[in-house]
């Protein structure tokens, strides 16, 4: 059932897939591809160190860490990220929703207990997004699109929220370098939105670029 939120939503804006044309989708998926591969090549120096400091500073627990995501139109897909929190962290979430700071249909605790000293680090400077490159390379997400929701929230999505899920979601976007974590879940949905509506491979490069200056200086981020 929808909220009444979500309604007045509705009659604000509804999202246009019109600029979402062929030509765009493929050099998009191109330069997706292209990138993706180049970043995995290059930064294999950097993953190596990452996994190491990983190990060294919570050696029970895996490198790499996966969840379940979902993509466009909703599909299911297995997202990569370094692990930044310990072991069985996701087993914690139910004892811990009394503290999100985050309104709407996502969590996030600024002072997360579960994170390790390690993950602070990485986490700050979104490090611990890398292995996403992989998913990129894949296919399952983009360089730039809309944050991938876990399946939790997309159960209290209202039908103005699902339409973020008319993209193929990605690493960073307008949310990531419009605030991140500061920003409520309204915000993040509006932002996203926008960006389906005033898709266009410009603004893609602009978001990626405007991402590395937050990755530089990160505010928000937690």
């Amino acid at each position: 059932m929808e909220t009444a939120s979500g309604h007045r939503q509705e009659q604000i804006q509804q999202v246009n897939l019109e600029r979402l044309t062929p030509t765009y989708i493929v050099t998009k998926r191109c330069f997706d591809f292209v990138m993706s591969l180049f970043g995995l090549i290059l930064l294999s120096g950097i993953f190596l160190i990452i996994a190491l400091a990983i190990k060294v500073g919570d050696p029970h627990g895996k490198v790499f860490y996966s969840q379940i995501r979902l993509g466009k139109d909703g599909r299911n897909f297995q997202m990569w990220k370094f692990r930044s929190m310990v072991a069985g962290a996701d087993k914690m979430v139910d004892k811990l929703l009394k503290k999100n700071d985050v309104e709407g249909a996502m969590f996030k605790i600024k002072d997360d207990p579960r994170i390790t000293r390690v993950g602070q680090v990485i986490r700050k400077y979104s490090l611990d997004e890398l292995p996403q490159l992989y998913n990129v390379l894949r296919g399952d997400m983009s360089l730039v699109g809309p944050r991938p929701p876990l399946p939790r929230e997309v159960v209290k999505y209202t039908a103005y929220d699902r339409q973020r899920l008319s993209v193929i979601p990605g690493v960073t976007g307008l949310w990531q370098i419009s605030g991140r974590n500061d920003l409520g879940f309204s915000e993040m949905v509006a932002l996203d939105i926008n960006y389906i509506n005033n898709a266009c491979f410009s603004q893609d490069i602009k978001i990626l670029f405007k991402t590395l200056l937050v990755v530089i200086h990160p505010t928000g981020a937690y």
